[in-house]
């Protein structure tokens, strides 16, 4: 377990919890042996990026629900001295005190979801965990870089409805089709309350073009709610359908809108763009980077 540190702003959800048993198919065979969460984005594992977004909100305490052969991640959060020595020894000043962050970042729990059932069942493990408190839920297929503003703001509105919060986003008809989709009546700009829900609609099906994006505030309520579903799309236990039945409580659901900052990993295509964009903000890589890829464009005629 990782030592804690008094890091982010202050919030009563202090607990967070990140689903990682997934098989990562999408990426075989490199996943066949290593965790898609420890596939890096530039020189981090994809799963620090959202476990550093936690923090900076002012989450304290992470439940990491894990599956067989996913040590590596356990191993990563874990405090090696071994290394430490030798870098202190190397005189690596740097690189020691990088590590010594990463062991700082927060407290890390883990278990392991034996069975593939799905995403409402991985949250529903985490009950014993979370008690009767409110906590965040964040999917590491999605890394958000924007200083953990989307979910400050989410944690913002959950402190003020006191109701469960889902992360918003427009997509088009073609991405909504594998993606939640909600409709909303709109309270600002920004926000609205959820009036309907659907997990991989037909695009013809979609209430809107508002797709549910990896981040929610939960009340605990969301627990009993896991209990009452039955397996949906793929025949496994959807959050989805989970967050439906929270429609109807009295606080009910809103959803939280943003634009930008979000790299859907998952793919191949959102993880090389990850990789490139990030790596273009590096001051270490940027301006090599930045030459490459001129000169390539211009080799291949890209222009």
């Amino acid at each position: 377990m990782a030592r804690t540190r008094s890091v982010g702003v202050m919030s009563t959800v202090t607990k967070a919890v990140i689903p990682a048993a997934g098989r990562g198919t999408r990426f075989l065979p490199v996943t066949k042996s290593l965790p898609k969460e420890m596939l890096p984005v530039v020189d981090k594992p994809s799963i620090q990026y959202v476990v550093e977004e936690a923090v900076a909100a002012g989450i304290t305490d992470i439940l990491i629900i894990s599956a067989r052969g996913k040590h590596a991640i356990e191993d990563h959060f874990d405090q090696n001295m071994d290394l430490e020595v030798f870098l202190e020894n190397a005189g690596k000043v740097d690189q020691l005190e990088e590590l010594r962050t990463l062991d700082d970042l927060a407290h890390i729990h883990y278990i392991r979801q034996t069975e593939q059932l799905g995403l409402g069942h991985a949250v529903g493990l985490a009950r014993e965990h979370i008690g009767n408190e409110p906590f965040a839920v964040m999917l590491g297929d999605d890394i958000m870089v924007d200083d953990a503003r989307l979910l400050r703001s989410m944690l913002d509105v959950y402190e003020r409805e006191q109701a469960s919060v889902l992360a918003l986003l427009e997509v088009t008809p073609a991405e909504i089709v594998s993606l939640g989709s909600a409709a909303i009546d709109r309270v600002s700009d920004t926000l609205g309350r959820v009036t309907a829900i659907v997990e991989k609609p037909k695009a013809e099906d979609a209430p809107s073009n508002l797709a549910v994006i990896g981040r929610y505030v939960f009340s605990p309520e969301v627990f009993d709610a896991i209990d009452r579903i039955t397996p949906g799309v793929g025949g496994e236990l959807q959050l989805t359908d989970a967050i439906g039945l929270l429609l109807d409580t009295t606080a009910g659901v809103f959803g939280q809108i943003f634009t930008d900052g979000r790299y859907d990993i998952g793919k191949k295509m959102g993880f090389l763009q990850a990789n490139i964009e990030l790596a273009l903000e590096r001051d270490d890589v940027a301006p090599e980077l930045t030459e490459y890829l001129r000169t390539l464009v211009k080799d291949r005629g890209l222009t």
